[in-house]
């Protein structure tokens, strides 16, 4: 049990807050929304999660930066995750505004409209990967019912992809696609100012997680999006989560050192063949393993074992719950 976070709001530059909102997971206390000058009112980019209470976090923040949702003339998701998409919907019955989003959004879509169809899903991979069904049964009952913390589905009226641009009283931000965290995962970055708002693609305290299941390679994607913002040059990164940071290159390389590190302690645990599952404990360094804990380090696991299966490092022995072993064995 912890204290909950309470919504606070901090100006970093002039024409820009941090909306820093409560989140209830372990270990991930708040996201961070930001609200960047544009005419008589600001860009919202991300949302925070839906839950109860949680529209009322988020005029906190706005009102502690002399903003109302009225103020909102535009939302403008980094990703389709419900911390940074889960209240597009009452922020857009309030402020009339349009939401702008990738369009491979299909991952939110399918947890919002049917959560207990995705959980059933995230159970059947849990499944194959050598979870014990004692485990699944506990997880399961815990999940159900609990909502996918999106309010509703909000058609993007702008799709983010590469070309579109965002128009602030900072100048124009850029859009750059950086799938691998999420499939629909974009970063926006102003050139004059040399700002980048990195969402969850690179933080200030390296935290990796990714979509497992929608895309072919999340890992190696996540890893090619690495060089795309490096190719930038940012100065100042607003990420997703944590404090505004300026030395953005040590955390791009941090970045691609962790994952080579991390990448390498699958690969060396499948010298014997092993589950997904199995291999968890020796990715996240510790035997002690909360749901939670399985879950991001299953979803990493499988990503860098499905990684390495392109590469011809490791390859599927067969069988149910499915087994992973050193290529040529």
């Amino acid at each position: 049990m912890r204290a909950r976070e309470v919504a606070r709001a901090e100006r970093v530059v002039n024409g820009v807050w941090r909306l820093r909102l409560p989140l209830p997971w372990p270990g991930v206390p708040h996201v961070n929304a930001w609200a960047v000058s544009a005419g008589d009112g600001v860009v919202l980019v991300d949302t925070g999660i839906d839950e109860p209470g949680a529209i009322r976090q988020l005029e906190l923040a706005l009102s502690q930066a002399g903003l109302r949702l009225e103020h909102i003339r535009l939302v403008v998701c980094t990703h389709a995750h419900s911390d940074h998409y889960g209240l597009a919907g009452p922020i857009v019955d309030a402020a009339a505004c349009e939401v702008w989003l990738h369009p491979n959004h299909d991952h939110m879509r399918r947890s919002a409209e049917d959560p207990e169809r995705a959980l059933e899903r995230r159970i059947e991979v849990a499944r194959q990967s050598g979870v014990p069904e004692a485990a699944l049964r506990q997880y399961q009952e815990a999940r159900r019912d609990r909502g996918s913390g999106i309010a509703r589905v909000v058609e993007p009226q702008r799709d983010l992809v590469a070309g579109v641009t965002v128009e602030t009283d900072l100048g124009t931000f850029e859009v750059h696609e950086t799938p691998g965290h999420a499939p629909s995962h974009v970063v926006l970055y102003e050139p004059q100012r040399k700002i980048l708002l990195s969402g969850d693609h690179v933080l200030g305290r390296v935290s990796l997680y990714y979509d497992y299941g929608y895309t072919p390679d999340p890992a190696g994607e996540f890893l090619s999006s690495l060089d795309v913002v490096e190719r930038l040059g940012a100065r100042l990164c607003l990420s997703g989560h944590g404090r505004p940071f300026r030395n953005v290159q040590e955390h791009i390389d941090e970045n691609r050192r962790t994952v080579a590190e991390r990448m390498g302690r699958v690969e060396a645990a499948v010298s014997d063949a092993k589950t997904a599952f199995e291999i968890v404990p020796t990715l996240m360094g510790t035997n002690d393993l909360t749901p939670m804990l399985v879950n991001w380090g299953l979803s990493e696991a499988l990503c860098y074992l499905t990684y390495l299966e392109r590469e011809g490092r490791v390859r599927r022995d067969g069988g149910s719950p499915e087994r992973w072993v050193s290529d040529g064995r």
